[in-house]
């Protein structure tokens, strides 16, 4: 009996320490965006490889394929027999509406079902009820566009992508109207602003290339949840690498070195002046701010350790001046307060 309950308390106490809160962003099918925080677990992804667990401090965006439902298959299997037969009229109309009634979730079945080849009629009938009209009527009723993937595609560690089967129902997101539940077929992808990760007087965040860059007028400044008062002592470290689309898709790195599109490195022109922020930002550098109203940018670089010189929220972002949201890859910061 010991045995299994300290199995049950080593498994729920793993299953804790991997949930992290994150603020995300989800671009829905249906054209609109949902802002808020939210929990995740590291994602176990189902490849043809076998399983693999990201973690998802790691994970930039998360793509959602068409879920799969084998229960809403089987019923639609039904209906695309009829409608690939040389049935009446009145059958087919009857299991076309039944078919569309299924919903976004039959149109991996239809594709499937369209892709075997014992499916392929040496002679069908003219008919209007076609599977090919049910499937142009799903897609333009839930905007599913030709490319859509019937894989999920997790993006990690800026530029590695991975497809399998991400398995979850629902999205639980907390924002600013209050909470809500977003079933995992209405959502088009998922973007992870950012993770933090509480240790302490410490916390890590990520800053993403493709959002949050100075230049960026809307939502380029990460808001880091810190109130700092004047004087207070706090300290910046920050890693990876990010490329800028908007400077030639050269590749930075957070201290202002890069590495451009013919290979060469350059190093960071910048001096190192870590104690107070003041020396001037160069394209690549993390940067910071006192207070939303403010408008003097500082570097933080790869490391900076200082004092407040005023009271405020401490916002950071990458220093760019044009933002182009092709950029990609991201900087994990780890911020630490005296």
């Amino acid at each position: 009996m010991k045995t299994i309950l300290s199995v049950v308390a080593t498994f729920l106490s793993v299953v804790l320490f991997s949930q992290k809160p994150v603020d995300v962003k989800l671009n829905l099918r249906d054209g609109s965006t949902i802002s808020g925080s939210s929990v995740l677990s590291d994602v176990n992804l189902k490849t043809k490889y076998g399983q693999l667990v990201i973690p998802v401090k790691n994970i930039n965006t998360i793509e959602i394929g068409l879920v799969n439902d084998k229960a809403i298959a089987d019923k639609a299997i039904v209906y695309l027999k009829v409608l690939n037969s040389n049935s009446s009229e009145e059958l087919k109309k009857n299991a076309y509406s039944d078919l569309v009634k299924l919903g976004v979730k039959a149109i991996p079945a239809i594709i499937a079902f369209q892709e075997d080849p014992k499916n392929v009629l040496e002679e069908a009938a003219i008919t209007e009820y076609t599977m090919d009209q049910a499937l142009n009527e799903l897609k333009d009723t839930y905007n599913i566009s030709d490319v859509t993937k019937t894989e999920d595609v997790v993006c990690f560690e800026n530029d590695l992508k991975m497809s399998g089967a991400y398995d979850f129902i629902k999205l639980d997101v907390k924002t600013e109207y209050g909470n809500l539940s977003i079933p995992k077929e209405k959502i088009k992808s998922i973007e992870v602003l950012y993770s933090i990760q509480a240790e302490g007087n410490e916390i890590v965040l990520k800053l993403m290339a493709n959002k949050h860059i100075s230049g960026n007028q809307n939502g380029g400044w990460l808001k880091t949840g810190i109130t700092l008062k004047a004087g207070q002592k706090f300290s910046i470290t920050a890693s990876g690498e990010v490329t800028l689309a908007s400077l030639s898709n050269q590749k930075y790195k957070p201290d202002g070195s890069y590495v451009s599109t013919t290979g060469a490195a350059y190093p960071a022109t910048s001096v190192d002046d870590y104690g107070t922020g003041s020396a001037y930002p160069v394209y690549g550098n993390v940067v910071y701010k006192i207070g939303e109203a403010s408008y003097d940018i500082l570097r933080a670089g790869a490391k900076f350790s200082g004092s407040a010189k005023t009271g405020g929220m401490l916002m950071i972002s990458i220093y760019e001046t044009v933002y182009n949201a092709a950029n990609s890859g991201a900087y994990t910061v780890k911020i630490s307060l005296k």
